[in-house]
């Protein structure tokens, strides 16, 4: 009776492999011990460091004698974009595990109920909140969402189906205001409008200078989004007698809406964490204020600066509770982003 073969994956490591990859790291840790004890490098930056340099060199040494240079070079590379991966998510995790760790003990039901009119950042954690810069937040981002957005998807539709003879000096403009620090769009805003006109203080004027900064990732994300449309739908409209504009608004921007949506989204998290432009121009109220038009209007980015400023425990946890509420939020939308741009959402 013929007994069936299956098939082998060349690409699939063999057991022995892989038992060679468990020796190659524990011999990896190993060196990294003896080298930090018989050096003056001390520290977890020095164990990490010969830890990955250990370990790219005795991979490459393995491949080399087993497969030969190039299977080396794969190696070796492969090591390399391991360490640049890494190195990548290790301060992003350590910056989330300190803002749980000194945000959670600031957290409370009354945090989100309650403002700090009747509180100072000195007092204690059960006086007051930050509800005042939770819907301050909310309103600079609403008012500024109204603003930008349709500027922002305008241009996108300009450089894409218009193509007119200001395109290459408007998306010049565009890439030029993307790197733009927030502490000028606040100074602008401040020398032109609250200055000269208003004289006062108010969420209009910080929701301005977070417009200027907000426009820019819009319009670029939107641009790249009415790339990726077909060109075939737009000639199967005009093939139906619509005009450019029709074939636009009934066919390009249906299909592209979950592509501007993260556009939307994108934008709201940059702007969102902003704190030189609010403190040049909200005022950072203590109070509720449901009037962007008129008196000071607080925000989680002036919350948390005028908390560390106090400088007491109270106030330092305070901070940090603010902190957390703020990168929960960032963490939501960008995560909001990835959702309705993943590849069945865009089906």
């Amino acid at each position: 009776m013929a007994t069936s073969v299956q098939p082998t994956k060349p690409w699939k490591p063999s057991i022995r492999e892989r038992a060679n990859d468990v020796v190659i790291f524990l011999i990896s840790i190993i060196s990294s011990f003896v080298v930090v004890a018989m050096t003056p490098m001390k520290g977890k930056l020095a164990y990490f460091a010969i830890f990955f340099i250990s370990y790219a060199f005795l991979t490459s040494i393995f491949k080399a004698t087993q497969r030969g240079s190039a299977a080396a070079k794969d190696a070796l590379v492969n090591s390399l974009v391991a360490i640049g991966t890494i190195v990548t998510v290790i301060p992003a995790a350590s910056i989330l595990a300190t803002v749980l760790k000194k945000g959670l003990p600031g957290i409370s039901f009354g945090l989100f109920t309650h403002d700090m009119g009747l509180a100072t950042p000195t007092d204690p954690l059960s006086n007051g909140g930050l509800l005042h810069a939770i819907t301050g937040t909310l309103t600079l981002v609403v008012i500024a969402l109204i603003l930008s957005v349709p500027i922002g998807i305008s241009t996108a539709l300009y450089l894409i189906e218009i193509k007119g003879r200001f395109t290459a000096p408007i998306r010049f403009l565009v890439q030029a205001m993307s790197g733009v620090p927030s502490i000028v769009a606040g100074l602008f805003i401040l020398s032109a409008i609250l200055y000269p006109i208003t004289k006062a203080y108010s969420g209009l004027m910080g929701s301005l200078a977070l417009t200027i900064l907000m426009i820019p990732t819009i319009a670029r994300t939107s641009e790249e989004v009415l790339n990726l449309i077909p060109n075939e739908l737009r000639e199967a409209g005009t093939a139906l007698g619509a005009t450019q504009w029709r074939t636009v608004a009934m066919i390009v921007l249906p299909a592209a809406k979950s592509g501007l949506i993260t556009a939307i989204i994108l934008g709201v998290a940059r702007i969102a964490g902003e704190t030189a432009p609010i403190l040049l121009l909200t005022g950072g109220g203590d109070k509720v204020n449901p009037n962007a038009f008129n008196g000071p209007m607080g925000s989680l980015p002036y919350y948390i600066w005028k908390a560390f400023n106090a400088g007491s425990p109270e106030a330092i946890t305070r901070a940090w509770a603010g902190l957390l509420v703020l990168v929960g939020l960032v963490l939501i939308l960008f995560t909001s982003a990835r959702f309705l741009g993943s590849r069945e959402i865009l089906k």
